[in-house]
């Protein structure tokens, strides 16, 4: 082998070499996590093995059969879907203006925008605390869908504005030609020419608030039956008392993150189209 030839092989070679480290990082606490839900108390305080010696799927079946377990789940369905549907609703609206419109004062809103995914949870806890109290709807699901808008709109509006923004201008200068409104151009060129955006941007903010764990605590704390599923996992007590439900927390997590792989999967070709739109203009 020439010179060259070593070094390629041996670039290769490092390049699988951190790639098998990136993904061993990655899966292995997920894969720890599956480990330990098959596993009996008896068996998870007894060894520490990977590999269960007794595989059992008891873990999961009395996870699945709790009422308030599963009544979270569909919590989580209604927040999450909500709070995406409103941050994708507002967030392409607001995303058509600073991508697409002339105003003043557009940049220095843009920023601002940005300015808002900044701010950690914890410090606009208490604000929005009050304001759910004083609007009637604490300890219900209405509560989350009032304050999830607040991280996932930002967030939403600025990543559509770069989409908007690289969406070439002549296709809608030739549809006012044509005598289209604004309204009109929004609705039926430009806003389907961003659906790969719109799905990435959607799942995202899906899972961001599938996820969240502070505003859901803080905000059922008195109605344990509008808990999402972050909460109930993270307070879930096990079928017998006295019991540490270490095995069973880990079947209700994998349960909780299945729903999230499996639209991953579903839209993997809308996720990788959507992350490379408008990095090149037509």
């Amino acid at each position: 082998m020439t010179g060259k030839q070593i070094k390629h092989v041996l670039q290769r070679t490092g390049f699988y070499v951190l790639v098998l480290i990136v993904a061993a990082y990655a899966l292995i606490p997920f894969v720890w996590a599956i480990s330990t839900s098959l596993k009996s108390e008896s068996e998870l305080f007894g060894s520490a093995r990977l590999i269960p010696q007794n595989p059992s799927f008891d873990n999961y079946v009395n996870v699945l059969t709790s009422a308030s377990f599963m009544g979270s789940l569909g919590n989580s369905v209604i927040v999450a879907g909500g709070s995406a549907i409103l941050a994708l609703t507002a967030g392409s609206f607001a995303a058509y203006a600073l991508g697409r419109l002339r105003f003043r004062g557009k940049q220095t809103m843009l920023y601002a925008v940005l300015a808002m995914t900044m701010f950690p949870q914890i410090s606009v806890l208490s604000g929005m605390y009050e304001n759910v109290r004083n609007l009637g709807i604490f300890g219900t699901q209405a509560a989350m869908l009032y304050a999830y808008p607040l991280f996932t709109l930002p967030f939403a509006a600025w990543v559509l504005t770069s989409f908007f923004r690289g969406l070439p201008r002549e296709i809608e200068e030739a549809a006012v030609v044509d005598g289209a409104t604004t309204a009109q151009i929004f609705a039926r060129i430009l806003l389907p020419l961003t659906v790969p955006a719109l799905v990435t941007t959607g799942l995202l903010t899906f899972i961001v608030s599938w996820n969240e764990y502070v505003f859901a605590l803080a905000f059922t704390l008195t109605n344990p039956s509008a808990q999402t599923v972050p909460v109930a996992v993270a307070q879930f007590a096990g079928i017998v008392e006295q019991q540490e439900p270490i095995a069973e927390i880990m079947a209700a997590a994998i349960v909780v993150t299945v729903p999230l792989v499996v639209l991953v999967l579903i839209f993997q070709r809308r996720i990788a189209a959507g992350l490379t739109a408008g990095s090149v203009k037509g």
